[in-house]
């Protein structure tokens, strides 16, 4: 292997290092942007408005989860 050759080698290696890192960096800067989008948009959900109460009839809440089902015609 002469000098020529291993220089060329060496200096692709570094440009590929540094093509690797500036696309590394791109990548992080758009997953920024795309969460901070995001946030934004979970923030503009509003807070729904309260259950309105309509009780006929108790709804059970003790026991196992499903053991008593009310039911009305």
């Amino acid at each position: 292997m002469n000098i020529t050759s291993l220089a060329s080698a060496v200096s692709a290696s570094n440009t590929s290092q540094a093509s690797s890192a500036v696309q590394l960096n791109v990548l992080r800067k758009a997953l920024d942007t795309q969460a901070s989008g995001a946030l934004a948009l979970v923030q503009a959900v509003p807070t729904p408005p309260p259950a309105p109460v309509t009780a006929t009839a108790p709804v059970t809440t003790t026991g196992p989860v499903g053991g008593n089902v009310n039911i009305f015609a």
